[in-house]
């Protein structure tokens, strides 16, 4: 009987293998569209029986494109209500033609891109840190009178957190209808879960894609990494800031973290509310429509903008497209400033030809960053970034978690993305497209204080590590379609 148990084994785990193994490479070849992330998955899967079967199908398999097509999440929203705005037409584009002659060409393409219009008549207000970030949340929230809804990819059990949830509570009390939706993930980067304390106080709350195992997946693809917060429909806030102590720079946090975030008001407001009204509904099916959700909005400000809502799904590579536009765009400079700097070959050579062009291209990325491995990852692709003339900018602690892109002082992307796989193709983003000059330049003087306190990276340093060095940080590159 053993014998007989024993060669059954032997037959079952490489037929199990093999059977796998064409499994991966059928779904691999018919449903990913880059050949670098069908060659390492494919490869994987042959190479390490079983085990690469079973990551594809952890992490690998986008499950989150086939649901929301399934569920056809926008008709869900039904009618907008009061809404109303004037995209930016024919005399914008005539004025910007004059100022600057290839940016006309990319607000038709993120027009293309996304089929949402741009948006005149609204302030668009940097806040840096949680120091800045925080207090302006809160204050809203502490004024709104009909509706909050509020996303984030982690909302901490810390006393930044603390401060959020009294906030919510008193609205709460105050008679305010209030949504809180957190990716399921972030929701467990802190013990106990401000999921939990959240059904306590009462609020409605709703967690993204719920998984069963979350610290397996604490770092997996297929998150909302959004960050959105509405107040009354008329006063928003997104960028790259989740909820925790960390960004309280004065509070000496154990874990300091820089970052950015916006207040917004203006039309551009309903775009965010209506990302919000998208994934609540995705996740609880409820549908956040008409009054008091989306009230009437009026010009408050001078930028133009356009909501720029990124994911595995309808809106996939939407990011991407307006990134390699704006690049093909830029007449003398292009700065970017990231956490996390991961391209794949065809963004790679875009920075590359857009140096050569004489664009000037200034990269901004930590020293350190939070993940050993990203930093290892990294490396090799500024070789040949610098080899044709781009400029990298290593910034010393605490951790830059900023994340902007401007050219020529005349465009801004903000918002959620990180320049890397994860956030270019495989979570759920969302960001603002600004032509202002005035925002443009609060930007670029923030990524010029970064620059002034920051290293400068040089070819003869980066080819000079040892070999050990070097091919641990190649083996780390190979895992670009994974991070």
């Amino acid at each position: 009987m053993w014998h007989f148990l024993t060669d059954l084994w032997l037959l079952l785990v490489p037929l199990g293998h093999i059977v796998g193994a064409i499994a991966v490479t059928v779904d691999a070849v018919l449903r990913k569209r880059q050949v670098s992330a069908v060659i390492g998955w494919v490869g994987l899967a042959w190479l390490a029986p079983i085990v690469g079967s079973l990551l594809y199908v952890g992490f690998g398999i986008n499950r989150i494109q086939r649901a929301a097509v399934a569920m056809q999440r926008e008709p869900m929203l039904g009618d907008t209500g009061e809404f109303r705005a004037t995209q930016a037409g024919g005399e914008f584009l005539d004025e910007l033609a004059t100022r600057h002659p290839s940016l006309p060409g990319l607000a038709r393409l993120g027009f293309q891109t996304t089929g949402n219009p741009l948006l005149p008549g609204n302030t668009v207000e940097m806040l840096r840190n949680g120091d800045e970030a925080y207090p302006a949340m809160l204050a809203a929230i502490n004024s709104a009178a009909e509706t909050i809804t509020l996303l984030s990819y982690i909302f901490d059990h810390d006393a930044a957190g603390i401060d959020f949830l009294d906030a919510l509570r008193r609205a709460t009390a105050r008679g305010v209808q209030v949504r809180v939706l957190i990716d399921d993930v972030g929701a467990r980067y802190s013990r106990p879960s401000m999921v939990a304390r959240l059904r306590e106080a009462g609020i409605p709350v709703a967690t993204f894609l719920p998984t069963r195992f979350p610290r397996l997946f604490r770092y997996a693809n297929l998150r909302n990494h959004r960050k959105l917060l509405v107040v009354d429909g008329q006063i928003g806030f997104t960028g790259g800031m989740n909820i925790r102590e960390g960004h309280v720079l004065s509070g000496n946090p154990a874990s300091p973290v820089r970052c950015l975030h916006f207040r917004l008001e203006g039309p551009i407001v309903y775009e965010l509310q209506r990302t919000f009204a998208v994934d609540w509904a995705f996740v609880t099916r409820e549908a956040l429509d008409k009054e008091p959700w989306f009230p009437r909005l009026s010009r408050h400000g001078t930028v133009v903008a356009r909501g720029v809502p990124d994911g595995p799904d309808a809106d996939l590579e939407n990011i991407l497209e307006l990134i390699l536009g704006a690049l093909a765009a830029a007449q003398s400079h292009v700065r970017i400033i990231s956490p996390y700097f991961l391209v794949d070959d065809v963004l790679l050579r875009a920075l590359q030809v857009t140096a050569m062009r004489g664009v000037t291209v200034d990269i901004v990325v930590p020293e350190r960053s939070n993940l050993p491995i990203i930093d290892w990852a990294m490396a090799p692709q500024f070789v040949p970034l610098l080899d044709k003339g781009c400029r990298v900018y290593a910034s010393p602690p605490p951790f830059d978690h900023s994340k902007a892109f401007t050219v020529d002082g005349q465009w801004a992307l903000i918002g959620s993305t990180n320049w890397d796989a994860r956030s270019l193709m495989l979570n759920f983003e969302f960001n603002l497209e600004c032509y202002d000059a005035t925002l443009t330049a609060e930007l670029d003087a923030l990524i010029d204080e970064r620059i002034a306190a920051a290293r400068p990276l040089g070819l003869a340093e980066l080819r000079g590590r040892s070999l050990p060095v070097r091919f641990r940080d190649g083996v780390a590159r190979l895992g670009l379609p994974y991070l």
